[in-house]
């Protein structure tokens, strides 16, 4: 019976991006890296399946999950730091 080999993500990057450009085909890969042809190829579809949301921008994320902000209370402790300031600097005469 044939035993099961796990391969690490790096190694699976690693094949599938020697597979998506195309220098060698993909029987040759799978010699190369002692893996069968069909792997190659579903670690390939799997990669290129998997490249946009990689590349998305998550900034549109972090932005849409932020908490509102509630600038009436910020604009208030604003306010009060600076009549403390004002108290600070009149009475601290150096």
């Amino acid at each position: 019976m044939a035993q099961h080999r796990n391969f690490g993500k790096a190694f699976k990057a690693k094949v599938a991006i020697v597979a998506i450009k195309g220098e060698k085909t993909i029987n040759e890969i799978a010699s190369i890296y002692e893996v069968h042809p069909n792997q190659v190829r579903q670690w390939k579809k799997h990669a290129l399946e998997q490249l946009p949301q990689a590349m998305a921008d998550g900034r549109t994320k972090q932005v849409r999950d932020r908490k509102p902000v509630d600038e009436e209370k910020l604009h208030q402790k604003i306010g009060q730091q600076a009549v403390e300031i004002d108290f600070l600097k009149k009475n601290c005469v150096s």
